[in-house]
């Protein structure tokens, strides 16, 4: 991933991680930070948002994981997913963030050696089925 690549999530998450992170704790998102802070595989989301924080491929989703802010900051958040009880994605996201979320966790849980939370969120909110789509375009269906 390009410096400029990276200093583009981390510019635009100094102001939305904590918010993020809040409200998923509190089990109920409510900002407009879904594509900076699960990102997806390139490809998939056409609005401005989605073109402009898409992970180009696999080896990025890798390297997003290895940095030292971005990755525990997503391992974070995913692990804060997991703490929620008794709501759907659904529930959590609202529609269509549900679905960025499940294409997010399918990309993450794809890289080598990823933390297993990625996994687990696709296991407690998406019956452990991934995204067909985000598989199809980092070359695993």
């Amino acid at each position: 991933m390009e410096q400029q690549n990276i200093l583009k999530f981390l510019a635009i998450q100094e102001r939305d991680y904590l918010r993020a992170l809040a409200e998923i704790k509190a089990g109920s998102k409510q900002g407009h930070w879904m594509w900076y802070i699960f990102p997806q595989i390139s490809g998939l989301g056409t609005s401005i948002n989605a073109v402009q924080y898409a992970i180009e491929d696999l080896g990025h989703a890798t390297e997003y994981l290895s940095h030292p802010v971005l990755g525990p900051r997503l391992i974070e958040i995913s692990n804060a997913l997991l703490s929620v009880e008794h709501k759907s994605a659904n529930q959590i996201m609202g529609s269509p963030d549900d679905l960025k979320l499940r294409s997010s966790m399918t990309l993450f849980s794809s890289v080598q050696r990823a933390d297993e939370v990625f996994q687990k969120v696709l296991d407690k909110y998406f019956d452990g089925k991934p995204d067909s789509r985000t598989l199809n375009l980092i070359g695993k269906s």
